[in-house]
């Protein structure tokens, strides 16, 4: 029976949890806000790592990029701290070096459904334009 899955896809599926369970509870920088983990990458001798992240709490003056450059800059200058505890919660041997990238696929997902919307909405306008043009 062949593996399903690698051992550092199985060891990020794990890290992805910590790190979320991490900023949860214990990093309290404001900066960072409501901060997602949404997927880890490894290299394969579990070394280097990037985790991609998502922010909810856009409800402030700044624009939305202005808060995520400095939740992704608060999220690497505490890499350290995050690493220190996630060698706490996990039993591994090297804990990768982590770096912080925005995950802009929930963004671009919602602009695409809206869009997708949007062309429905006119298509119905449209055909009801012309069905009504068809009565008279």
């Amino acid at each position: 029976m062949a593996k399903e899955f690698s051992r550092s896809q199985r060891v990020a599926q794990e890290m992805q949890k910590e790190i979320a369970i991490i900023l949860q509870r214990e990093i309290k920088d404001p900066r960072i806000g409501m901060a997602t983990v949404s997927g880890v990458e490894l290299s394969r001798d579990l070394a280097y790592g990037k985790v991609f992240v998502t922010f909810f709490n856009f409800a402030n003056e700044k624009s939305e990029e202005e808060m995520v450059a400095d939740g992704i800059k608060a999220l690497n200058e505490a890499s350290g701290f995050i690493r220190s505890l996630l060698g706490k919660a996990m039993r591994l041997r090297i804990i990768p070096e982590l770096t912080f990238e925005y995950d802009n696929s929930l963004v671009d997902g919602m602009r695409m459904s809206n869009l997708v919307s949007n062309v429905i909405r006119s298509d119905e306008e449209r055909r009801a334009g012309t069905d009504s043009k068809e009565e008279k």
